[in-house]
């Protein structure tokens, strides 16, 4: 009895169809190898040691391969490798979305994309408890991994450099090495994971399509401009005495403008103006708007589908009166310390001292307790516009560089440079404009915040640079940004 039953086995495995016996997908996706140089904040003459990297990509349409921003940024070298081979070939950076971790790489033999087949996007939002795949080479082995999952939560939420956009939850397992790797249903994708949640079991974070779509459309002329966005620090109007000032009738929802991103006269926003509609969708009073018959995302998520021109139509209640506002957005607001987004910082060596541009990245890395308690500008201004056109932080490095002529000091790790010789800083090229123009016998140069006032010998200032250079290992006193004006020709 039990032979029949094995011969339908065998007659079962026999008859199975080739496109059923193979998972094609798998074929399209690719482990990105990557050696990166990323940044080097305490010496920023230089990048920092090289370090490899291993992460995923998919194939799409255009012979092109979508990943992670995180996975090739800063990368010197990137190599792709195809599903069950060892060959790795060299690839390219085409384009790059660091706020919302998206990047399209390309190959240098393009025969690569012969009879491998290209992953269409889903459209539209995809549904709570949808089923997806999601493929990729995670840590723990050499093989492409498949795991299952099913979308938990939706939610338009913020990712990297202040730029938010529609994240998709899952409970598929996922591993380092799963970045820039497709979540699949249906043979498209609907996402690209990006994150896991460490310290939790089985949530991960994925790009939805929705905004690769976008980013793929922004960058058909070849650049990318970004996503058009609003700044304006707004707050929820569900307290019943705010409602009452604000003269908001039963049932009429919104968000009150609590610091308009500009004060000039011809910016459409005030202080106190009830944000009640973008476009045709009314926003509750948590800020949110119905997307779906069963999802409500921040109101937000609107704003670069409906931006034109610059401008997203907004609908406003201003002491007690509905008007309607052209509201200006675009990718980028005016931040003081700026995220450098794949770029390196400028530096400027003089004497025991180093100088360089302030940025995001550099504000991240520092102890806030210590900035805050010298009382920092890089702390304390770290979300602040500029106060003039051209404004930078000027910070020194985390130490003076050891040499006789700064004896008796203390390192002023990070301090803001705020004037030399009484003439205020006003950015780094300022800076080292003010250094070449410096006379007199003495070079003051006063800290910001808690720190002491550094005083050296003009003469011995300079003439130490050299020494110094050679005793630190230093190639350029200056970066090349900054060399012409060191010169004088600027």
């Amino acid at each position: 009895m039990r032979v029949p039953g094995l011969l339908a086995l065998v007659g079962f495995i026999v008859t199975l169809s080739p496109a059923e016996a193979k998972d094609e997908i798998r074929d399209s996706v690719v482990k990105v190898h990557v050696t990166q140089r990323f940044p080097s904040f305490t010496q920023p003459w230089t990048k920092a040691s090289p370090r490899k990297s291993a992460g995923s990509g998919v194939v799409i349409e255009g012979n092109r391969i979508l990943t992670n921003a995180h996975v090739v940024i800063y990368a010197d070298q990137i190599f792709v490798q195809p599903n069950q081979s060892t060959e790795k070939l060299s690839a390219r950076v085409a384009a790059m979305s660091p706020g919302m971790d998206l990047a399209v790489i390309t190959l240098d033999d393009e025969s690569f994309f012969k009879g491998r087949r290209a992953l269409p996007l889903a459209k539209g939002i995809p549904d709570i408890r949808d089923k997806v795949n999601c493929y990729g080479y995670p840590i723990g082995g050499a093989q492409q991994s498949v795991t299952e999952g099913i979308i938990s939560r939706i939610e338009f939420a913020g990712f990297y450099c202040m730029v938010n956009g529609l994240r998709i939850q899952v409970d598929a397992a996922l591993n380092p090495g799963n970045s820039g790797g497709p979540a699949v249903s249906g043979g498209k994708i609907v996402g690209l994971v990006y994150s896991i949640l460490s310290g939790a079991e089985n949530i991960g974070y994925l790009v939805a399509a929705d905004e690769i779509a976008a980013f793929l459309a922004d960058i058909k002329d070849g650049k990318y401009d970004g996503k058009p966005r609003m700044f304006d620090a707004l707050q929820s109007a569900e307290n019943e005495a705010l409602r009452a000032k604000l003269g908001l009738k039963k049932g009429t929802g919104g968000v009150m403008v609590n610091e308009p991103y500009r004060t000039e006269g011809d910016y459409p926003l005030r202080r106190w103006d009830v944000i009640t509609h973008i476009g045709e969708h009314a926003i509750d009073n948590q800020g949110n708007v119905q997307v779906k018959d069963d999802l409500r995302l921040g109101f937000r998520y609107y704003t670069a589908k409906l931006a034109r021109n610059g401008k997203v139509p907004l609908r406003v209640v201003r002491d007690k009166k509905p008007i309607g506002v052209d509201l200006p957005v675009s990718p980028d607001c005016d931040l003081l310390l700026p995220f450098l987004k794949g770029t390196y910082p400028s530096h400027f060596v003089l004497g025991p001292m180093v100088f360089s541009n302030a940025t995001q990245e550099l504000a991240a890395k520092l102890p806030s307790s210590v900035m805050t308690a010298t009382q920092n500008p890089i702390m304390t201004r770290r979300f602040d516009p500029p106060a003039f056109e051209g404004e930078q932080l000027v910070a020194l490095g985390p130490r003076l560089f050891p040499h006789r002529i700064s004896k008796g000091y203390s390192s002023a790790s990070f301090a803001v440079v705020e004037k030399i010789n009484d003439a205020k800083v006003k950015n780094l090229r300022h800076l080292v404009e003010l250094f070449r123009k410096v006379e007199g016998e003495f070079v003051t140069i006063e800290l910001a915040g808690k720190y002491e006032t550094l005083v050296f010998r003009r003469k011995e200032l300079f003439d130490s640079t050299e020494e110094i250079l050679e005793n630190e290992g230093i190639r350029k006193q200056v970066s090349d940004d900054l060399r012409e004006v060191w010169k004088g020709k600027d």
